[in-house]
């Protein structure tokens, strides 16, 4: 049995008992209600769904046979159901629930294929259902973690048929297929037992080259990095050793941060389609939690992984210090909370399983434990007193968890940043952040300060360190509470909450351990006390307290209004107060509360109160409820009575003319006075029965008063007063029983996990009314509850007041007291009895127990109350429609009356709320190294868990009845049920919009509760929209309430309700009110994005029902969709919309679906020319769903053999209907026309909005949502990465496209002659618009693949091609790219099958162009060129197009050096493409002989193209450079003329802009994995033509530069680069070797795990010999970048060069004593020896190690040297100043008197120093 459960109030817990019969009966009834030969009998299983739910969220004792039936059971439903998304969503959503929870002891198997079918069928296919976005949205949600779930119960050999499936996907990775592929392997592949022989060594080799082919690109790292931390996490047998460096590399690569002044995010990310991202939903962030997974489980004892570990830290921990802040922060965040997370889980898990058999010597030793979080405590260290709240918040917990792990190494840690925070007077958010690093490790710091057994160290200092600590935060947290600064009150709070909760008891005698002495503690109590109180006097309300009768009892302060802090710490601290400090700290508070009145601080008096009550309620009710009580009694004598209280004297003095009222000084008091007492006694229980009197007198007297403040503090008295008496709640919840096993003064904290049934009760007292606090209750529900019915039946009916002011009083004290008493006693007053259709009472069912408290009052009451409400009802909305407060209350009451046990719902959430912030300060995690101890999970205090059970009984309460009768046919709600919804349903469209709101939320939980009401709302509302004279708030309330899920669920099954709505929303026009409209809207919006299908029987022919048969339901709406009805547009809009849904949803009814869908089909067609540029979209996605059948599309075999024979096709069955339509004259010019209108070319048009339709411009949002109504998943059309700037901003929709390509599919070679025309024209057409639509038209012509398409091809189409290649015309050159780039798109979802017409439009293409056209033509034709490559899909190229690509690449080589820069730009790009394409066909047929694609083609070029393009380049870097110096500009010219010789005629300079290109090209594009080799080849003139006097060259080469500095190289590539950048920083041009320079600082970071140590020192060297070279740029700059690197490499290296650095200018220094003269040695070497020591001293910014004040000083010393050394002394300990000032306090200890003298002669302000 759960704990919860155990805990329950014992009447309860006894019933909980027959919960596993009744679940046992759910489980066969949900079996037999469904019938497995009739699909449709899915949706009768719906309604108990949320009853299964209940079971699993009631942590009941269930058989573990019944739920593998339930899940067996529904899984099979689950598959069944294929195309009822809604039905799945629900199965689906509790199958993950029950798996979940009982995977230990689940053994399923269970099929991946299923899955993987209706995933690819519903979301990854073209022909989707009718169903809402959202609808699919959530259903992918759920289908994916149903995956997640029984992934782990696959069965063998499941692993190898996922890879061998989804393997193919990935061969080509410049095609979307490449992310769906990754997506789904991430998806499905198990990592369970079974199938562990599947990840062999090969396996990874091949998941680490897939992962390599898409560079930098956070949606495919993602993928990959979560499924290499799984097969890591699950197999840990594996070895990983040789390749850590690989792996670690990845991992410093995906954290996207500014490396050496670099940008803080790739410069170019791979962009992936908009669907895919949606559906796989990641982050585009680092995946942090895979790479922290796949660290903590990789180390082991003996393994190198923990070193790399520290490596990767060193890089990223300066990125956490404050000052560095960015948007890397939040991946950083994540990393270091998963890695302290996950390192948890892990320990727990070895440690549970150390009894167990699995192999231990993988397991984590001491050793291993104190390295991993000393490494962790370096970023714990950066980021403590972060900026950013998450990161700072994560620290303090992660701090709090490894406390328990290592604490000699994290307490003193603490401690040290504790003291810090204390004298640092600058930084004033340090001290908040430090409480609370104290208060969440506040139970470690007990443990050690306690624990006897010594840890390694002379545990007297320590543990006496630790105890100060304690001491020292506990008389800081005084000092804490302050008015003024709400963040630090709550910390300290928090603080005291956490100490007191670990300590058994305070007690006065014993100190022993304890860690302060008792005499100490009272007087600590006495300054808290006050502290306290003047902390309360000087609140200011939040808000002003308005007067109405929702606001709750006050509107607190900060302290109620942020979170549970204040409570729990008063709870906590007078709960474990011995007798006599609870008696002292009584006294205080009984005199605080007697002498002030704070209106500012109602709640958190009486909040102070009511913990003093809870702890000991017979001594404080007599210190602190009597005085009030008596205080307010005496008030309220003696002042006017108006008789409405229940004493029926109304009648001689309150018609008088004169209004008595009371003064607003004592109104203040009273209402103060009264408001805490309601507060204050909500747990006092029996000791309140003493003052029976008192409270009845000062209640009435209350309602008596004529005021209506003093009303509602006197309607809460009772409120709580009634609550105290009947409810259950815990009584010593936070007294202390158990103490620790050890440890005595601490108290044993609890785990749910390790509750077993025979363990001694330690649970909750609960108070059980006894008969004399019922026997009370009642009688105040007589004087409150009955005699207000009297009254209220009274005034209703007998008209006794004359003066309606007094009338409206005495009906608000009335009504008032009525709901009091209702609120009160809750629901322990019995609910209405349903009425059963044959008559006979049955007992009621029984699901789950519940119940907030012993009954009183009885059902008659309930019932006799719903009844009078209802005359009331009648007679307020009559005459007093206008009085808000007097409705507001009554629809309160009725809420009270007839949704039982929603308030009970709605305390329990409010309370969820709070508890979602449940602090790391009461847990202790499972993994305890301080004690030994074991449990199975997180340990909390045994108030916490109380608190939880308390809840938990709450929730039981409100659901125990709430589903007893939605699932039985033959029962109905009782009449008074009936009665309330009436009135609900005429309040909710009441004309005040407080009033519709409060009735509609009240009305849908009562149709929720009793579904048979829903039909009979949905018919009275959407009469309400039918009628042309309802006033607008009709309209508005009536929108309200069907907009809700519950009636919009409903509407699916019921035939009546679905037309009438349907009808109701489309014949609503007449209301012209904006708002209407937009209700109106709206609503139609919500019913689309949900709209989930529509059930079977509604086809069915209705016999004897009056209503509207489907068909006929179809051709009324038809009627209203045409134009001629003079409708609104977006009326003729949403009937379109509404046909459309009906069509699809009828495709699979035989009987009906032909004729709608000709119909519809016909309809759609016409619209394409609607004079509604709505409508005519509605009519592209329209026509995109219903042309289905494509008869005349040829199929792969039969390639035109002849087109005689295959006439006798079967015809589709539109094809009629629609050739009748396009054959009228001039159809099609006039749809191009009409079409061409929905394009708006705008100048700025960005390119984000691709893909989507451009059409922003005349939509607003919520005529969008109709048009689009269904995600647009297959539109998702370039189905390869789009990133070519070149080809300009698009306004090519392929929606548009793919309906011209359907058309003539459907309809054959008619459609193409009546095309032919209209096409002629608009090619030709000036406008560019009219040139998008022909574009898409012939797009469409050219990929249909239909007989006759060849013969059309050579007839017109080919001349028509060449026609548009010739154009002139430049602005509409981008649509005509993407209709060649549409043309070539491979068919099939993998674009893999060649399409009929490829190979004739790249051959048109290729042609070579006439000599004498201008170049725009020119780049035209390269532009479409590489917008065909980058279609074709390389793997499977067959022979022509790989001749083609050789060809081509001829041509292109020869024209590198074209004059004229567009068209160069066009070549490189093309040429990316080219040669990629070549280079990954090549890499997967590596047995396929390229000698028969280049035979055909002669010359020597097209063999070593790789070669000859890096000869060349090499070449020509040295004529560039050699003919422009950039000294002798001037007589460059002459020289030329001279010589004659063209070694810079500017071909040279335009090759090499060519090449460049190609170089940013192949780097955007995501292609460069398979051409790395070249790029090594290009970086040496990437680098050196950085500074030239060719502007345009630079301005190319610094973009290559910035984009080479992202990539990595892998083995030869890598050695290679290296040499490169070895010999060009030796490079005699001092430009070169400062480039060389930036380009190392990043390129060591990135390859900092890859190089080996030889390579690193060759660098390493290079760069020191730099720091002497003789131009002072390159020096400092040489630097720069060993600072850098010393920061990275915490190794050998940098040691070495520290101490040399030292000796060196030692040397110096002494040389130059001597010598008083500066000769002797150049200034480049005296320059250079200073900049290594100030290298040394900037690379560690916020650190301070022993060596660093020696240096530091010896740097200062050389402020006296001539200039360039005088400004960098300055300058780098300036430097130096500004990192260490934070800590400055702290560090300056580690420099003697002297050396801080040193330091403060360089700077002028020496002031800092003092």
């Amino acid at each position: 049995m759960h704990r919860f459960n155990a805990w329950l109030p014992p009447p309860v817990a006894d019933a909980t008992k027959k919960e596993k019969e009744s679940f046992a009966g759910v489980v066969s009834s949900v079996r037999e209600s469904y019938i497995s030969d009739d699909p449709e009998s899915v949706y009768s299983t719906l309604k108990w769904i949320s009853v299964i739910d209940l079971f699993i969220k009631a942590k009941s004792e269930v058989s573990l046979e019944d739920v593998a039936a339930l899940v067996e059971f529904g899984l099979q439903v689950f598959n069944a159901s294929q195309d009822k998304l809604y039905a799945q969503v629900r199965w689906g959503n509790v199958l993950v629930r029950l798996v979940n929870k009982f995977r230990k002891q689940l053994t399923l198997r269970v099929d991946w294929r299923p899955f993987y079918d209706t995933l690819v069928q519903t979301h990854f296919t073209r022909n989707s259902g009718p169903e809402g976005w959202r609808i699919r949205q959530r259903h992918f949600e759920t289908l994916t973690s149903l995956v997640r779930s029984c992934r782990r119960f696959f069965p063998p050999g499941s692993a190898h048929e996922i890879w061998s499936e989804f393997r193919s996907l990935l061969e080509n990775p410049w095609h979307n297929s490449a992310f769906e592929g990754s997506g789904f392997v991430r998806l499905f592949l198990p990592t369970n037992l079974d199938n562990q022989d599947f990840y062999s060594r090969e396996w990874i080799n091949e998941c680490i080259f897939q992962w390599d082919s898409i560079p930098n690109c956070q949606f495919w790292n993602s993928q990959w990095a979560s499924i290499m931390a799984r097969v890591i996490k699950n197999y840990n047998f594996k070895n990983w050793e040789d390749l850590l460096p690989e792996i670690f590399s990845r991992f410093l690569n995906m954290f996207e941060v500014p490396v050496a002044s670099g940008g803080g995010s790739y410069p170019f990310s791979i962009d992936v389609p908009r669907n895919t991202r949606f559906l796989f939903s990641n982050r585009s962030q680092t995946p942090a939690k895979a790479i922290a997974k796949s660290i903590v489980y990789m180390l082991k004892p003996g393994s190198l992984a923990q070193q790399h570990f520290d490596k990767l830290v060193n890089l990223l921990e300066q990125y956490y210090h404050p000052s560095n802040g960015g948007r890397w922060t939040y991946s950083l965040e994540r990393f270091l909370s998963h890695l302290v997370y996950t390192f948890r889980k892990r320990l727990q898990r070895e440690k549970e399983n150390l009894d167990g058999n699995e192999q231990t010597e993988f397991y984590l030793g001491q050793s291993e434990r104190q390295s991993f979080v000393s490494t962790v405590l370096k970023l714990i260290d950066r980021g403590q007193y972060s900026k950013n709240e998450n990161l700072s918040e994560t620290v303090a917990a992660a701090t709090s968890i490894l406390s328990y792990v290592e604490p000699s190494l994290v307490l003193p840690f603490l401690v040290s940043r504790f003291h810090m925070a204390l004298e640092t007077m600058t930084a004033t958010h340090q001290l908040k952040t430090a409480v609370t690093s104290v208060a969440f490790s506040g139970r470690s710091l007990f443990y050690m300060s306690l624990s006897a057994s010594p840890m390694e160290t002379d545990d007297v200092n320590d543990a006496d360190m630790f105890r100060d600590l304690l001491m020292i935060s506990l008389t800081n947290a005084l000092l804490g509470m302050d008015a003024n600064d709400p963040p630090k009150t709550l910390a300290t709070m928090q603080l005291i909450a956490s100490i007191f909760s670990n300590m058994a008891t305070l007690d006065d005698d014993s100190d022993n351990l304890s860690f302060m002495p008792a005499e100490r503690f009272s007087e600590w109590l006495d300054e808290f006390l006050c502290r306290l109180f003047s902390l309360l006097q000087h609140l200011e309300p939040s808000s002003v307290l308005n007067e109405d009768v929702h606001s709750p009892a006050t509107s607190g302060t900060f302290l109620v209004e942020d979170g549970p802090q204040y409570f729990c710490m008063l709870e906590i601290l007078f709960g474990r107060l011995s007798r006599s400090l609870y008696n002292q700290a009584i006294k205080k508070v009984s005199k605080f509360v007697k002498t002030n009145i704070l209106p500012g601080a109602i709640a958190e008096v009486g909040l102070l109160c009511c913990a003093c009550i809870h702890s000991n309620p017979e001594l404080a009710v007599n210190q602190l409820v009597e005085p009030l009580l008596s205080s307010v009694i005496s008030s309220l004598k003696g002042i006017p009575l108006t008789g409405f209280g229940g004493s029926g004297n109304f009648t001689g003095q309150s018609l008088n003319k004169t209004r008595a009222t009371l003064s607003p000084a004592l109104e203040t008091s009273i209402d103060y006075q009264l408001k805490v007492l309601s507060i204050a006694i909500s747990y006092g229980g029996p000791s309140l029965l003493h003052y029976k009197d008192q409270f009845k007198e000062a209640i009435h007297s209350a309602f008596e008063a004529p005021s209506w403040k003093v009303n509602i503090a006197g309607d809460q008295v009772l409120r709580a007063l009634l609550g105290s008496l009947v409810l259950y709640y815990p009584v010593d919840q936070y007294k202390s029983v158990s103490h620790h096993s050890s440890l005595t003064p601490l108290e044993e904290w609890i785990s749910n996990k390790d509750f077993s049934n025979d363990e001694p009760f330690v649970g909750p007292k609960w108070h059980i009314p006894s008969d004399e606090e019922i026997q009370f209750a009642n009688e105040l529900l007589n004087l409150h509850l009955e005699s207000a019915l009297d009254d209220l039946l009274k005034i209703c009916q007998d008209n006794i007041h004359s003066d309606p002011g007094n009338e409206k009083d005495h009906l608000k004290v009335t009504l008032l007291r009525i709901d009091s008493s209702l609120q009160g006693v809750l629901s322990c007053l019995p609910d209405f009895i349903p009425s059963f259709k044959n008559g006979k009472v049955e007992s009621p069912p029984f699901l789950i127990a519940g119940a907030t408290g012993s009954i009183v009052g009885s059902t008659g009451l309930r019932e006799k109350t719903a009844n009078i409400i209802h005359v009331a009802s009648k007679y307020l909305l009559e005459k007093k429609s206008d009085d808000s407060i007097l409705l507001l209350l009554l629809i309160r009451v009725i809420e009270a009356l007839g949704n039982y046990g929603s308030s009970e719902y709605e305390e329990w959430t409010n309370h969820r709320q709070a508890w979602k912030l449940e602090s790391v300060a009461i847990m202790e995690p499972p993994v305890n190294f301080i004690v030994p101890s074991h449990s199975k999970g997180k340990k909390r205090p045994r108030w916490a868990l109380i608190d939880k059970s308390y809840m938990h009984n709450t929730w039981r309460t409100s659901q125990s009845s709430y589903h007893l009768y939605r699932t039985s046919k033959n029962v109905s709600p009782s009449d008074n049920v009936n009665v309330l919804l009436d009135d609900l349903l005429s309040l909710c469209v009441h004309s005040y919009d407080t009033v519709r709101t409060l009735a509609g939320r009240s009305l849908v939980k009562m149709i929720k509760r009793w579904p048979s009401l829903i039909a009979k709302c949905v018919l009275t509302l959407t009469e309400n929209l039918r009628t042309p004279s309802s006033p607008e708030y009709l309209v508005l309330g009536s929108c309200a309430v069907l907009g809700t899920q519950t009636v919009l669920k409903h509407l699916t099954l019921e035939p009546q309700s679905f037309s009438s709505f349907l009808l109701g929303i489309l014949l609503s026009s007449q209301h012209e009110s904006l708002k209407s409209q937009k209700a109106i809207n709206e609503l139609f919006v919500k019913y689309n994005i949900y709209f989930a299908g529509i059930s079977r029987n509604m086809f069915r022919k209705s016999e004897g029902h009056s209503g509207t048969d489907f068909s006929a339901l179809v051709s009324e709406i038809g009627s209203m969709s045409f134009e001629s009805t003079n409708l609104h547009w977006r009326y003729n809009l949403m009937a379109n919309r509404v046909l459309l849904l009906l069509a699809i949803s009828s495709r699979n009814e035989p009987n009906l679906s032909s004729k709608i869908l000709n119909e519809a089909a016909g309809h759609f067609l016409k619209n394409l020319k609607s004079q509604l540029p709505q409508t005519r979209i509605l009519a592209i996605s329209a026509l995109n769903m219903l042309l289905k059948e494509s008869p005349y599309k040829l199929s792969a075999e039969e390639h035109p053999v002849s087109s005689e024979n295959s006439q006798e096709n079967t015809k589709s069955s539109l094809e009629g209907t629609l050739s009748n339509i396009f054959q009228e004259e001039g159809f099609f010019s006039d749809t191009f026309d009409s079409l061409s209108n929905v394009h708006i070319i705008s100048d700025t048009e960005n390119s984000s909005s691709r893909g989507s339709h451009g059409n922003s411009s005349f939509q607003s949002l919520a005529d969008k949502s109709i048009t689009r109504f269904y995600f647009d998943f297959s539109s998702s059309w370039p189905r390869t990465p789009t990133w070519i700037s070149l080809f300009g901003t698009d306004t090519f929709y392929s929606s548009f496209a793919r309906i011209f390509k359907r058309l003539v599919q459907e309809c054959g070679v008619p459609v193409l002659l009546s095309l032919k025309t209209a096409l002629n024209e608009f090619v030709n057409a000036k406008e560019r618009p009219k040139q998008c639509v022909a574009a898409e038209a012939f797009a469409g012509l050219l990929h249909a693949d239909v007989i006759g398409l060849v013969e059309a091809w050579d007839s017109w189409m080919m001349a028509q091609l060449q026609n548009i290649l010739l154009a002139p015309s430049v602005e509409s050159t981008p649509e005509w790219a993407a209709c060649i780039r549409y043309a070539v798109t491979g068919k099939g979802k993998y674009g893999i099958k060649v399409p009929l017409l490829r190979q004739r439009i790249l051959d048109c293409l290729v042609e070579p162009l006439p000599q004498t056209v201008t170049t725009t033509v020119v780049a035209k034709r390269y532009s479409f060129l590489s917008a065909a490559l980058i279609e074709l899909s390389p793997p499977t190229m067959p022979l022509s197009e790989i001749q083609l690509h050789y060809k081509l690449l001829q041509e292109l080589m020869d024209n590198m050096s074209h004059p004229t820069a567009h068209v160069r730009e066009a070549i490189a790009i093309a040429l990316s493409v080219l040669c990629s394409n070549i280079r990954l066909h090549a890499s997967i047929n590596k047995d396929y002989s390229f000698e028969n694609g280049k035979s055909t083609i002669n010359g020597k070029t097209v063999d070593r193209w790789d070669q000859l393009l890096q000869e060349r380049a090499s070449e020509l870097v040295v004529a560039i450079q050699n003919a422009n110096p950039a000294e002798n500009l001037e007589n460059l010219a002459e020289t030329n003329t001279l010589s004659g010789s063209d070694s810079n005629s500017p071909d040279d300079v335009q090759w090499m802009e060519t090449l460049f290109h190609f170089i940013i090209s192949l780097m955007k594009s995501g292609r460069s994995a398979f051409l790395l080799d070249v790029l090594v080849g290009f970086l040496y003139p990437v680098i050196s033509l950085q500074e030239t006097s060719n502007k345009d060259l630079s301005i190319l080469a610094k973009a290559a530069f910035e984009l080479l500095k992202w990539r990595l190289f892998a083995d030869d590539n890598l050695r290679k680069a290296v040499s490169v950048l070895l010999s060009s920083a030796e490079d005699p041009n001092w430009r070169t070797r400062s480039a060389t320079l930036t380009f190392l600082r990043s390129f060591m970071y990135r390859h900092t795990f890859i190089l080996s140590n030889d390579e690193k020192q060759k660098i390493w060297r290079t760069v020191e010999k730099l720091l002497t070279d003789n131009q002072v740029e390159v020096r400092e700059h040489a630097a720069a970048v060993l600072a850098g690197l010393m920061k990275g490499e915490d190794g050998e290296l940098s040691k070495d060069f520290r101490e040399r650095a030292y000796t060196e200018a030692m040397k110096l220094q002494k040389r130059r004593k001597q010598r008083s003269s500066s000769g002797g040695s150049s200034v480049a070497s005296v320059h250079g020896r200073v900049l290594a020591l100030a290298a040394c001293v900037l690379s560690v910014p916020y650190d301070m190690p022993s060596w660093l004040p020696e240096h530091a000083t010896l740097l200062a010393r050389f402020v006296g040297e001539p200039s360039p050394v005088k400004s960098t002394v300055t300058k780098a300990v300036a430097e130096f100043r500004r990192t260490h000032a934070d800590t400055w306090s702290v560090q300056k200890d580690s420099f003697t008197e002297e050396q801080l003298e040193v330091l403060a002669d360089t700077s002028s302000s020496s002031s800092y120093f003092a």
